[in-house]
C-alpha cells in the first residue's frame, strides 16, 4: 500500500481492530477493500490538504468500533470510490460482491443533506425534503448505509475547520438538526455526543468555550471527587455481594448547556447543576442492577424527583439504565447511572449493537421493535407532499426528546416532548382522536391541551355520539396538537366529513372488496343488510365510509357465504412447485402430493387431485379451469386436507398508483400478519398506474383474506385479487 506515514498507522490500526472480532475472511474482504481505496484515491487531497484516503480510513475505524460486519466496513472504505473516482458500482460487485456494492451505492445516492438556514427559500426547503426522502428509503432498505453516512459526517466535523464560516455554519447546523437526533434515535450514542459538541463548537462558539472553560477550572478537584466517590462505591457493593465495575462518566459539553439554559429559565444558577458530577456502575444482570440501586440509596440520600427506570421503562431507542441523583460525600449531588454490561454496549453501539448482519450472529428479536419509529417515519414521508410539513414532521415527532406515558393496561407508549392527551389518542388510533370528548392523566380529569409528563397513565374518554374533531385542534395558538402526526389525522378527516363523500367511498370499497372476493354487491346486499342490521345501503355505505365498518370486518362476515356460491376462474400464476405430506388422496396409500402451479390452493379451498404421468398428484381447486376442462376424468381423484401447519403459496396482484414507498408498504403489512413474500415482479402502466405481482405463503383461506383486505388499505392501492394471468414466475429472494 503507498501511504505516508500517518495514513499507514491509520490502516494497521483499522486491520488490527477488525481482527479483534471479525473471522479470516472478513478480515480479508476489509484488506482488500483498503488496498483497493488506497490505490483508487491516489494522489487526490482533500479542502483542508490532508490525503482523501485519510476520510474513509477514519469513517472505517467507526464503523469497526461499532464492531459491524466487514461488508459494512468495506463500504466505509469504498464509500467515495464511485463519486471521486469514477468506478462504476457494477466494478465494485466484480470485486467485492453486491452487498458491499448496494451499500456503496446507497451512500453515494444520498449525497450532502441540504442546510436550511432560516431564510433558506421554498426550493432549498424542498431540496432538503427530498433528500430527507431519500434518507428515509436508504434506511429502509439497509440501516447500515445510514450508519456509513454518520460515520462519514463524524469525521466531516472533526475536519470543520478547512471550510469557509459560511459552510461551516451550514454543515454544522443540519448536524445538529438531522445527523445527531438520527444518531440518538439509532442509540448510537458515541456518535450521537460528538456529534452534538462538534456541532456547537461552530454554531456557538463563544458558549462552547465558556463551557469548557467551566468545566477546566476545577477539573482536577472534580476528577479527585469522583475517584474517592468511586472507591467508596466499589468497596460498599463488594461487601453486599455485588461485583461492579464503578467509574467516572464525562459530561458532554453540548448536555451541560442544554441544562444551564433548562436552569436559567427556572430561575436557578448554574452551580445548582445536580449532575455534573457522575459515576456509573456496570453489574452482571438486572437482579445486581437494583440490588446496586439499594446500597447507593442506603449509603447517600436520593435527591426527590431524579429517578428513572429506563429498565422497566425503556426509551425509544431500547435504552435501559436506573438513574438516580444523591447527596453523596460533604453534600455535593452526584448522578449515579446503573446497568448491566449488556446494556452498557447497547446504550453506546445502540441498534449496532444487535445489528443482524453480524459475523456469526443470530438476528436479534427485538429488531423490528426498535424501528417502529423508522416504519412510521417511512409513512409519513409519503403521506406528507408539503416540504415544509415533513421537516417538521421528522423535527418534532421524531427527533424530539420523548416522554414515556402509560395506557390503563400498563402498555407503555413514547410521544414527542410536550405532547398532551389528543396526541396519544391519536397515537393510539386514529378513531380513538377522532372520538375523544376528554381525558384522564392518574385518574384525574384534564383539559385536552394538557402537556404530558414521563411516567403518567393516560385514559382517553370517548363517546358514540361524537361528531368528530372540532376545528378549535386546529388552531396551533390553543395547543391542543403537538404532533404533525395528530394534525394530519384531524385535517384528513376534516377533509371527508361531507356525507356525500361518505355514501360514495363506502359503496365504492364495499363494491371493490366483493368484486375481490369473487361476488358483487347486487348479489350480498340482503345478507349484508341483515348481518350488520340496516334497514338501507346508504347507512352501510355511510358507515363504511368514514371508517366505523372496516371492509375487514364485512369480509370475515361474508366469507363462508361466498366460498358457498361463487366460482373463480383461475389462470396461471407465479409460484413454485410446493410437494407436499399434508394433503390425503383418498382410497390409496401415501402417494406424493404437490400444489398446482395454475391455481394454488390453499387450505379451505375446496380440492380434487389430478394423477399426472410421473410426479404423483396434482391437487387443484375444484373450480380450476385445468380441471373443469380436463377430459381424461377417470385420472381425477379425491383428495383433502390433512394436517396443518403448512404453508401454502398463493398468487395475487395489486393495482395501485406508483408512489415512492409502496412496496414498502406492501411488504411491512405482510410481515406484521405473519404472511411470506416468496416473489414479486412489477409491471409499470401509464399515468403512474402500476401492478404488482406478489407470491404470497399462507396458511389458509383465512389468513389470505385478511391479509388483501389489509393490503387493500395501503394508501395509493385500488385493488387486490387472488386471480393472476400471465405471469412470469418470480424468484424466491435471498
Amino acid at each position: 500500500m503507498q501511504m505516508t506515514t500517518a495514513e499507514q498507522k491509520l490502516g494497521e490500526s483499522l486491520l488490527q481492530r477488525v481482527a479483534d472480532y471479525l473471522p479470516p475472511q472478513g478480515q480479508k474482504l476489509v484488506r482488500e477493500a483498503l488496498e483497493y481505496a488506497v490505490e483508487q484515491h491516489a494522489g487526490q487531497t482533500r479542502r483542508n490538504g490532508d490525503p482523501v484516503i485519510t476520510h474513509p480510513l477514519h469513517a472505517a475505524e467507526t464503523i469497526a468500533a461499532l464492531q459491524l460486519d466487514a461488508a459494512t466496513i468495506a463500504g466505509a472504505l469504498l464509500h467515495d470510490v464511485q463519486e471521486d473516482c469514477g468506478v462504476s458500482n457494477a466494478e465494485i460487485a466484480k470485486r467485492f460482491g453486491d452487498e458491499v456494492a448496494q451499500m456503496v451505492e446507497g451512500v453515494t445516492k444520498l449525497g450532502q443533506i441540504s442546510g436550511h438556514a432560516a431564510d433558506a427559500d421554498t426550493a432549498n426547503r424542498q431540496m432538503q425534503a427530498e433528500n430527507l426522502r431519500k434518507m428515509f428509503l436508504a434506511m429502509a432498505q439497509d440501516l447500515r448505509v445510514v450508519i456509513i453516512k454518520l460515520a462519514d459526517r463524524l469525521h466531516n466535523m472533526r475536519t470543520l475547520w478547512g471550510l469557509d464560516r459560511e459552510r461551516q455554519l451550514r454543515i454544522a447546523k443540519e448536524t445538529m438538526e438531522i445527523y445527531a437526533p438520527l444518531a440518538a434515535r439509532l442509540g448510537i450514542w458515541e456518535m450521537k455526543w460528538q456529534l452534538e459538541d462538534l456541532a456547537f463548537r461552530y454554531l456557538e462558539p463563544e458558549q462552547y468555550k465558556r463551557v469548557a472553560e467551566m468545566l477546566e477550572i476545577k477539573r482536577d478537584a472534580r476528577e479527585q471527587y469522583v475517584k474517592q466517590v468511586c472507591d467508596i462505591l466499589r468497596s460498599e457493593l463488594a461487601q453486599h455481594g455485588v461485583k461492579a465495575e464503578v467509574h467516572g462518566r464525562a459530561k458532554h459539553i453540548y448536555s451541560i448547556y442544554k441544562k444551564i439554559g433548562k436552569y436559567a429559565n427556572d430561575g436557578r444558577d448554574v452551580d445548582e447543576i445536580y449532575d455534573l458530577l457522575a459515576v456509573r456502575v456496570l453489574v452482571n444482570n438486572v437482579t445486581e442492577c437494583y440490588t446496586a440501586l439499594g446500597v447507593v440509596h442506603g449509603m447517600w440520600r436520593p435527591m426527590p424527583q431524579t429517578f428513572d427506570d429506563y429498565i422497566a421503562n425503556p426509551k425509544e431507542s431500547m435504552y435501559q439504565s436506573l438513574h438516580s441523583t444523591v447527596m453523596a460525600l460533604n453534600g455535593q449531588p452526584l448522578e449515579v447511572q446503573i446497568r448491566t454490561y449488556d446494556m452498557h454496549r447497547s446504550a453506546e453501539f445502540g441498534i449496532a449493537a444487535h445489528w443482524r448482519y453480524k459475523e456469526g450472529g443470530k438476528r436479534d428479536s427485538d429488531y423490528e421493535e426498535k424501528l417502529t419509529w423508522l416504519r412510521q417515519l417511512i409513512d409519513w414521508q409519503s403521506d406528507l407532499a408539503q416540504a415544509e410539513e415533513l421537516v417538521e414532521a421528522v423535527k418534532t415527532d421524531i427527533f424530539q426528546d420523548q416522554v414515556y406515558v402509560f395506557t390503563p393496561k400498563g402498555e407503555i407508549k413514547d410521544l414527542p416532548a410536550g405532547s398532551t392527551p389528543l396526541d396519544f389518542a391519536y397515537r393510539i388510533h386514529t378513531d380513538l382522536g377522532h372520538k375523544c370528548v376528554g381525558a384522564k392523566v392518574n385518574g384525574r380529569l384534564v383539559s385536552l391541551n394538557f402537556t404530558l409528563k414521563n411516567g403518567e397513565v393516560i385514559e382517553i374518554l370517548t363517546s358514540k355520539s361524537s361528531k368528530g374533531p372540532s376545528r378549535d385542534w386546529m388552531n396551533a395558538n390553543l395547543g391542543y396538537l403537538r404532533t404533525t402526526h395528530a394534525r394530519e389525522k384531524v385535517r384528513a378527516w376534516f377533509k371527508k366529513q361531507e356525507r356525500a363523500e361518505n355514501v360514495a367511498r363506502g359503496k365504492e370499497m364495499i363494491e371493490k372488496e366483493l368484486a375481490r372476493m369473487g361476488t358483487s354487491f347486487a348479489e350480498m346486499q340482503a345478507d349484508l343488510l341483515r348481518m350488520f342490521k340496516f334497514e338501507d345501503t346508504e347507512e352501510l355505505f355511510l358507515r363504511v365510509g368514514y371508517g366505523e365498518i372496516s371492509t375487514q370486518h364485512i369480509a370475515n362476515k361474508i366469507a363462508s357465504l361466498i366460498e358457498e356460491t361463487t366460482e373463480i376462474e383461475e389462470f396461471e400464476a407465479p409460484a413454485k412447485t410446493t410437494y407436499t405430506t399434508g394433503i390425503r388422496v383418498l382410497g390409496t396409500g401415501d402417494l406424493l402430493t404437490r400444489i398446482a402451479r395454475c391455481c394454488n390452493p390453499v387450505p379451505g379451498d375446496a380440492i380434487i387431485g389430478y394423477v399426472t404421468r410421473g410426479e404423483g398428484v396434482s391437487v387443484h381447486r375444484k373450480n380450476c379451469k385445468n380441471v373443469l376442462h380436463e377430459d381424461e376424468t377417470e385420472r381425477l381423484v379425491d383428495v383433502e386436507w390433512g394436517q396443518r401447519g403448512q404453508m401454502y403459496p398463493v398468487s395475487a396482484h395489486i393495482e395501485a398508483w406508483d408512489r415512492v414507498g409502496l412496496l414498502r408498504d406492501v411488504s411491512t403489512m405482510c410481515a406484521e400478519e405473519g404472511v411470506n413474500m416468496t416473489g414479486v415482479h412489477t409491471q409499470e402502466g401509464e399515468d403512474g398506474h402500476i401492478t404488482i405481482f406478489v407470491t404470497l405463503e399462507t396458511a389458509g383461506v383465512e389468513q389470505l383474506t385478511r391479509i388483501l383486505n389489509r393490503l387493500e388499505s395501503i394508501r395509493g392501492v385500488l385493488s387486490v385479487s387472488r386471480r393472476i394471468e400471465g405471469t412470469p414466475s418470480a424468484k424466491r429472494s435471498a
